[in-house]
């Protein structure tokens, strides 16, 4: 619905659109505080306009029928493996969360780069948004992948926006700012790391209550995202190791529960001989726990 539908005066209808509330949607989900913040208003006006938006959304019942011939017109990105793709339902899908986890040279940036690559493929006209939390984002490998597939590098380059943050405060800023993706024409959002900084910045027990909340607060936001904008918002992830586990895999994802329960799926990754990786689906409400080979090349993700 649009927000002129609302009544609101032309200067504030104004503001509320270059801060990213085009729809009463988007409105009714804000936070009256963050709201009040970033409109310089006062927090009862905040929660007034925002309570509005709310009354003004209607309750749409979908039949389960219904939903399942939306999910059919879902769109995915190819990771660039068709083993790999396979076992993703198709690719990344679009308007979730999809976390991959695992080791350092596992793969996780490499599929993060490439899908920076592929969702600019196929005449979407779409772009990729890649927050680099660790240094970790190369143009260079972009050119790589680009010239791989016979594709013009300058031009796919230049379909890739990019920001480096060095703390979580920054890390949660431009994930809010980017409620202006549908204007960006951002078709990708990936977060290489998610868990990084809020690990280097709250370290030690004392601390880990107040970093889960922070990281709830942030995968919220990432969630509201992807669902809103229509777009596939992907993260990577580092492990740890359990030392007082013997038997089976010892390794497990940071974040906890709080990171378990926001992604929608979850993507182990595993060094295998040289080239080859091994990708796990090991959690999915739709997708089964079924594992895929593939290679990272000089060209990029392949069978």
């Amino acid at each position: 619905m649009e927000l002129c539908k609302l009544g609101v005066e032309p200067g504030l209808l104004e503001r509320l659109q270059e801060g990213g509330f085009d729809s009463v949607e988007k409105l009714a989900l804000a936070s009256s505080e963050d709201l009040a913040k970033q409109l310089s208003l006062k927090l009862t006006a905040a929660r007034q306009l925002i309570q509005s938006a709310k009354n003004a959304v209607s309750l749409n019942f979908r039949t389960a029928l219904e939903m399942l011939e939306e999910r059919r017109r879902v769109e995915r990105i190819s990771t660039g493996s068709k083993a790999l793709d396979e076992i993703l339902g198709g690719g990344v899908e679009a308007g979730v969360v999809t976390e991959f986890f695992g080791e350092y040279g596992s793969g996780k940036s490499q599929i993060a780069h490439q899908l920076c690559v592929n969702v600019q493929l196929g005449g979407s006209g779409k772009k990729a948004f890649f927050l680099d939390t660790e240094g970790t984002f190369r143009p260079e490998r972009i050119a790589q992948m680009a010239e791989k597939l016979g594709e013009d590098p300058q031009r796919l380059l230049a379909g890739v926006l990019v920001v480096r943050a060095y703390d979580t405060d920054q890390q949660m800023l431009v994930v809010r700012k980017l409620e202006e993706a549908s204007r960006l024409e951002v078709g990708l959002v990936v977060v290489d790391s998610i868990s990084n900084l809020f690990r280097s910045e709250y370290s030690g027990r004392g601390f880990l209550a107040e970093r889960q909340q922070k990281l709830c607060r942030h995968l919220a936001d990432l969630k509201r995202l992807a669902d809103l904008n229509h777009l596939a918002v992907v993260v990577t992830n580092q492990v740890l190791a359990r030392p007082e586990i013997f038997c089976g895999d010892p390794t497990l994802p940071v974040g906890g529960n709080i990171l378990g329960h926001a992604v929608t799926h979850r993507v182990y990754l595993r060094r295998g001989k040289a080239e080859m990786r091994t990708a796990t689906v090991v959690d999915s409400p739709n997708l089964p726990c079924r594992s895929a080979s593939f290679k990272i090349t000089d060209g990029g993700i392949s069978d």
